[in-house]
């Protein structure tokens, strides 16, 4: 498990931005579960989360439409909240960095670490723009 001072930071990238964490395996099922749209982004300590994912999400989420609830879990942290969303995700493999659009509980857009790795945030924005004017 990474350390909490490594981690707290990069957990508060996403939620001083609105994103509400999924701690529990409970909080998972209560998000992902609802009626309308929860975008879950497995969040972790990689480069690539820093330079790609991150900035490209909280780019998403700026302007135009957006899911209505705005979750993360912390990959090598947050360990059962992890594995539990990370069932929701399949049959795509566990991957962190990832970013997961769910409507009314169905698993609808999904991006993988090796669709990150290698492109910008603006390119990771304009994919997660593009599913939010397709499914919220």
């Amino acid at each position: 498990m990474y350390p909490e001072e490594i981690v707290i930071p990069m957990k508060q990238d996403l939620t001083s931005v609105g994103f509400e964490e999924l701690l529990t395996p409970e909080a998972v099922d209560g998000a992902i579960k609802s009626e309308g749209t929860t975008l879950v982004v497995v969040n972790s300590v990689c480069g690539c989360a820093a330079g790609m994912a991150r900035p490209g999400v909280k780019m998403a989420v700026q302007n135009g439409k957006k899911p209505d609830r705005l979750t993360t879990v912390f990959a090598g942290f947050d360990k059962e909240a992890t594995a539990h969303a990370r069932n929701y995700m399949l049959p795509y493999p566990p991957s962190s960095p990832s970013i997961a659009l769910f409507k009314d509980g169905k698993l609808v857009h999904f991006i993988e670490r090796h669709h990150i790795e290698g492109r910008s945030a603006e390119i990771i924005a304009e994919n997660l723009a593009t599913a939010f004017e397709e499914f919220c």
